[in-house]
């Protein structure tokens, strides 16, 4: 069975993950992005460049376009 998600509905899934992630760390950056995915009562993103961001990582991702590999390198972390 496979199941299939809208955008709103992935965006929603990133969102609870970010907001575990943060209960758990309590970063401060992640803190600042999820402020900026909130939802304002109009249903937009609290940043308006956000939504537009989410939907180009979408269309990257469903075009096969994403790097998910992680390469180190001297101890850093090559993107």
């Amino acid at each position: 069975m496979s199941e299939v998600l809208t955008r709103q509905q992935a965006f929603s899934a990133m969102f609870q993950f970010l907001t575990d992630h943060h209960q758990q760390t309590g970063s401060e950056e992640v803190a600042a992005l999820l402020g900026s995915c909130a939802l304002l009562s109009d249903g937009q993103t609290a940043d308006p460049a956000i939504w537009q961001d989410w939907s180009v990582a979408c269309d990257r991702a469903l075009g096969g376009n994403v790097k998910m590999s992680l390469e180190l390198r001297n101890g850093g972390i090559s993107k």
